[in-house]
């Protein structure tokens, strides 16, 4: 697992061995959420809107830093 991003009481990780499409997870101390890279749309898990959007802006601007991570660890 690699820490991308920490913002507050949250982070934005990238793991290995993970399977189906190139995605980051939202962590917090009560929530986990996956998103895919591509689409920034959520694919699984609960999280605040709040957040979803903070990470979505961040994710946006290292979409390319995320999916190179993403398949240097899965790949």
């Amino acid at each position: 697992m690699v820490t991308m991003h920490r913002q507050g009481a949250w982070k934005i990780a990238v793991y290995g061995n993970e399977h189906g499409i190139p995605h980051f997870h939202i962590e917090g101390r009560d929530f986990r959420a996956s998103v895919n890279i591509a689409t920034l749309e959520l694919i699984i898990g609960t999280v605040s809107g709040e957040i979803l959007r903070e990470a979505t802006v961040w994710a946006r601007q290292n979409r390319e830093a995320l999916l190179a991570k993403w398949q240097e660890l899965n790949g």
